[in-house]
This record gives C-alpha cells, structure tokens and sequence, in this order.
C-alpha cells in the first residue's frame, strides 16, 4: 500500500497559492487547510479539507492571529 501525501497550507499571504496548490495536486497530494485559506484553494478548484473536519475541533481565534 503506497504511503499517502498530505499538505498543510495556511497562509496570510495568498500571492503564489495557486500555483503552490496545483503543484501539490499535480503530484496527489492531499491538501488541508485552515479557514480563508481553504475558501482560496476551493475558489480556484482544488480539492481542499479543512483542518476542523480531520481534528473535530474548530479553529483557534477563527482562524485570525
């Protein structure tokens, strides 16, 4: 069984996401993500969990810092 790949992206600055995640998809990675960040990467359509629905938990201060 092949070991599966998982991202974990949370970023403030979204200026090069696209091309992070797409790169990421291209080699299968499982990307996960925090609030605004998962809403960019599932806008440009890539498959995207949100870190809530692996741990059950919510996210800490909404997501903000």
């Amino acid at each position: 069984m092949a070991a599966s790949k998982r991202a974990l992206i949370s970023l403030s600055d979204k200026t090069d996401l696209e091309m992070l995640v797409k790169g990421l998809a291209q080699q299968q990675f499982e990307i996960v993500s925090t609030g605004g960040t998962a809403a960019a990467i599932q806008a440009m359509g890539v498959p995207c969990k949100k870190v809530e629905e692996l741990t059950g938990f919510p996210e800490m201060l909404d997501g903000s810092h």
